[in-house]
């Protein structure tokens, strides 16, 4: 018989919750307790159009784990949406374009060209579909997997197993020293909970727009994209390096409406539902590994960070959260080596 084990997930976007239901998934019988002081539409999640399409400088531990993340995250969402939950877990496939003027090594992605089941070169014809002299271009077929529906969708799914939910702000890893491990999941809040100065804002907004006669995403040069979801439509953007501001600038706002409404002229009519900026938790490489605290008392707390996906953190959370799940289990099974280091 399993031993019980307590386990804490601090945070709730779509890695924490993630994180959290493949591990109370697997171990049905271990109490796990997701921590957090947000949820669902107040994530930083909520914001992300969600399309799986990693950067090619996306960066695991090694290249081989960074692959298997991609190759794993992606089946996962296959996997949900060819099934009837696919509507409710906001999860759909969708077809488009990515298209440059002067940068053929945009329209290329060595994750993508060896999973998807399309991935291809844009022909002359398809070079002409926007407005613009584009010569570069690629088409593909991928997934979005909209936050909105598929953080409620795994919430519901890892109470439904027993999993506990509480709010409550956590400061400190003193806070939470009960449990038999914690799995760090909180994002950008870990630059001052871990003070890892490795991790770094990138900066980034977006319209959200009614715009339902819009069918296939576009990209287009200077981080311009057009992601069509359930609802609304996703326009962007813009990758502010180490900027902290969290308002909307109106600025980039009309940046953005500009680079989006040239590329698509017809979202002109669109109406806008809400403008909404955020910060993302970049980080190289990205952070899934073994961590010890030693509270005030002396008694020992393991830990697995799970953070700093930039982006892509919709994109890759089902990958490095199997992972995460893995480093528990070798944890809680005694198998310490590896250890990074100690706070």
């Amino acid at each position: 018989m399993e031993e019980k084990k307590q386990i804490c997930v601090l945070g709730a976007g779509i890695v924490g919750m993630t994180t959290a239901f493949m591990m109370k998934e697997k171990h049905t019988k271990w109490d796990v307790t997701i921590i957090a002081d947000k949820f669902e539409q107040d994530t930083l999640s909520d914001i992300a159009a969600g399309i799986f399409r990693p950067s090619t400088s996306f960066k695991g531990p090694t290249s081989e784990i960074t692959k298997q993340w991609l190759v794993d995250a992606y089946h996962h969402y296959k996997k949900i949406q060819i099934t009837k939950e696919t509507a409710e877990a906001g999860v759909q496939e969708v077809s488009g374009y990515v298209l440059s003027s002067k940068f053929p090594e945009v329209t290329k992605n060595q994750f993508l060209e060896d999973l998807l089941p399309v991935y291809r070169r844009a022909n002359e014809l398809e070079l002409k579909i926007c407005p613009g002299d584009w010569k570069y271009g690629a088409f593909f077929t991928t997934l979005v997997i909209e936050s909105r529906y598929h953080l409620p969708w795994l919430r519901n799914k890892f109470e439904r197993l027993g999993g506990k939910i509480v709010k409550k702000t956590i400061n400190s890893f003193q806070d939470v020293e009960d449990y038999d491990l914690v799995i760090n999941c909180t994002g950008f809040g870990a630059k001052k909970l871990c003070v890892d100065h490795d991790l770094v804002p990138i900066r980034g907004q977006v319209f959200k727009v009614k715009a339902p006669w819009v069918k296939m995403f576009f990209y287009g040069d200077y981080d311009t994209y057009i992601i069509p979801g359930i609802e609304y439509v996703t326009l962007g953007g813009c990758r502010q390096f180490d900027s902290f501001k969290e308002e909307v600038d109106k600025y980039d706002s009309a940046s953005i409406w500009e680079r989006c409404t040239e590329l698509l002229p017809n979202l002109k009519s669109a109406e806008v539902i809400r403008e909404v900026a955020g910060l993302r938790p970049h980080r190289t490489p990205v952070r899934v590994e073994k961590d010890v605290f030693i509270t005030s008392s002396g008694k020992r707390l393991d830990i697995v960070h799970h953070y700093g996906h930039g982006g892509y953190g919709v994109t890759t959370a089902p990958g490095t959260a199997k992972y995460a799940v893995q480093l528990a289990e070798e944890v809680l099974s005694g198998i310490r080596s590896n250890i990074h280091s100690k706070l």
